[in-house]
């Protein structure tokens, strides 16, 4: 087994994901109660004290030791105590604070008495750096937890892999599938003929007027018509023209293009810029497909589709189509659709784990899906 496979597998033990959430989550809890000792509002009142004692230092520490600037020195004697004296008297380590005012009460300062001014603030520091314990525990708790419901989420697919897998090899393959195919297979058939026969002959403005309203049937799955060129079509002459007449206009030149249309600019900006999308506009988002979606997803795309295919079609187009839902409606469509499926879309490998047996599997997976999920509602 490779790193990167070992590394994997440990990503997806429930016994080490469990643990690793739970020491997570007791971690977050020592430090809320580390920070709780002083309470948060004085840790950070602590916080910006020392910050402020830092910004003295750097702005005065060179000029006002040894030899150096004696107003800096008077200076940094002034603002260290109006800094210590405007402290709240219940600050954590105030005394630490006010010792310093001594230390630094001399004729002349050295590095060295910096030094031991940052070495007395040592145990004020180290109260400061709860808040970023707590932090870093609660964000590793955040990813703990993240890692957890990632892990969650794919034994839930596995499950639902292995359901599938499951429901495939039960399948009965004696099953009349042809008895669902034909009906799906007459109106696929049907509705590619009707809808390239409206595409080739009606006239663009009705043409692609017919697409933005299948914007109300999102299971249909039209892309919008790009606002430049329905602009187009709905407010030129030329819109008037079937979308393989324009496509065919916008390959003339200006010159030329000028004997057939008004606007030949506008023409030429509007289709030929939106010829990839023009020629992706096929009957495909009005199929059904072999084998079809389960009854649940394809009873409400159905629904769709026939508001939508009643709009450009003829009953040769609507009367397979009715067939079609009545058998997705029906007790029998879910055994013809496994059959449908188990022969048409099961690869071999997945013929070959079926021959094994996935029982234990699935309930492997159920278990540790559902000690993840446990363990995330219990931390």
């Amino acid at each position: 087994m490779s790193d990167a496979q070992a590394g994997q597998v440990r990503d997806r033990d429930p016994d080490a994901l469990v643990a690793a959430l739970r020491d997570a989550r007791e971690a977050v809890g020592d430090a809320e109660a580390a920070v709780d000792e002083h309470g948060a509002d004085s840790l950070e009142a602590l916080r910006a004290a020392l910050r402020d004692l830092d910004v003295l230092f750097e702005q005065y520490e060179d000029d006002a030791t040894g030899t150096g600037d004696f107003q800096a020195y008077l200076s940094f004697q002034d603002d260290i105590v109006a800094l210590v004296e405007g402290f709240d008297d219940d600050l954590p380590e105030r005394d630490a604070f006010e010792s310093l005012l001594d230390l630094f009460k001399q004729r002349r300062l050295s590095e060295a008495d910096f030094d031991e001014a940052r070495d007395r603030l040592r145990d004020a520091r180290d109260l400061v750096e709860r808040l970023d314990t707590l932090d870093e525990a609660r964000e590793e708790y955040r990813q703990t937890r993240s890692r957890v419901a990632d892990a969650a989420d794919e034994y839930a697919d596995e499950v639902a892999s292995l359901e599938r897998l499951q429901r495939l090899g039960n399948a009965d393959l004696d099953a009349p599938v042809a008895d669902l195919r034909d009906p799906i297979e007459a109106y696929d058939d049907a509705v590619t003929d009707a809808f390239e026969t409206f595409r080739r002959e009606a006239p663009a403005r009705e043409f692609l007027d017919f697409v933005e309203t299948t914007e109300a049937y999102p299971l249909v799955g039209f892309e919008p018509v790009p606002e430049d060129l329905a602009d187009f079509v709905a407010n030129q002459p030329a819109g008037e023209e079937p979308i393989p007449t324009l496509l065919d206009y916008a390959e003339y030149s200006p010159s030329k293009l000028e004997h057939y249309v008004d606007a030949p600019r506008t023409l030429k900006r509007a289709v030929s810029g939106n010829r990839t999308y023009l020629d992706r506009l096929d009957a495909d988002p009005l199929t059904v497909g072999w084998p079809p979606a389960p009854a649940e997803e394809l009873a409400y795309r159905l629904d769709e589709l026939v508001s939508v295919a009643a709009r450009f079609a003829g009953d040769d187009v609507l009367e397979p189509l009715h067939a079609v839902r009545r058998w997705v409606r029906s007790d029998d469509y879910d055994r013809l659709r496994d059959a449908a499926v188990a022969t048409h879309e099961l690869t071999d490998a997945e013929k070959r784990r079926i021959e094994a047996g996935v029982e234990d599997d699935l309930q492997r997976a159920r278990e540790n899906e559902q000690r993840l999920r446990d363990a995330l509602d219990e931390n």
